[in-house]
C-alpha cells in the first residue's frame, strides 16, 4: 500500500512540475513572439512590473543598459514589432512555489536575416494563477 501511495505521489509531483515548466516555456515563447510581431497588448500581458523589477541588457561592446521595466508594458513604436523570429533552447529552471528563475539560450533572426545569439535569465512570479515575468537579464554570446 505504501508503495502505491508513493508512486501516486511521485506521479502527481512529476506531472505538476512538467506542467509548470510547460506553462513557463509557453509564456516565454509568447513574450518573444509578441515583441517581434508588435502586439503590445499580448506582450504586456506577459509582464507584471513590480517595484523590484529590473531589466539589464549587456551589449557586444561590454557595456550594459538598465532598461526601464515600464517599457515592457508600453514600448516605443520603434522598439517593438520589427519582425523576425526567435528560437529558445537549453531551458534550465528553478521553480519554488510562486517564484521561478529560468535561463535559456536565444537565437534571434531579424527580418533581414541577421542572426544574433544571447544567454537570457528570466525571473517570474505566479500571480493569480498565471506566470508573469518580473525581470530579465540578456547577454550576447557567440554561436555555439
Amino acid at each position: 500500500m505504501n508503495k502505491i501511495f508513493f508512486l501516486l505521489l511521485f506521479t502527481i509531483s512529476v506531472g505538476y512540475a512538467q506542467s509548470e515548466e510547460e506553462a513557463i516555456i509557453s509564456l516565454l515563447e509568447k513574450e518573444s513572439a509578441t515583441w517581434r510581431s508588435g502586439d503590445v497588448k499580448a506582450h504586456s500581458e506577459c509582464w507584471s512590473i513590480k517595484p523590484y523589477s529590473r531589466i539589464l541588457v549587456s551589449t557586444q561592446e561590454g557595456n550594459s543598459i538598465d532598461v526601464p521595466p515600464a517599457i515592457m508594458l508600453n514600448p516605443p513604436e520603434n522598439m517593438i514589432g520589427n519582425g523576425g523570429t526567435s528560437k529558445n533552447s537549453n531551458y534550465k529552471m528553478n521553480i519554488n512555489g510562486a517564484n521561478a528563475w529560468v535561463s535559456h539560450d536565444e537565437e534571434s533572426t531579424t527580418k533581414e536575416g541577421v542572426t544574433t545569439y544571447t544567454f537570457e535569465i528570466r525571473i517570474l512570479e505566479k500571480i493569480d494563477g498565471k506566470w508573469k515575468l518580473v525581470g530579465q537579464s540578456i547577454h550576447p554570446r557567440k554561436k555555439n
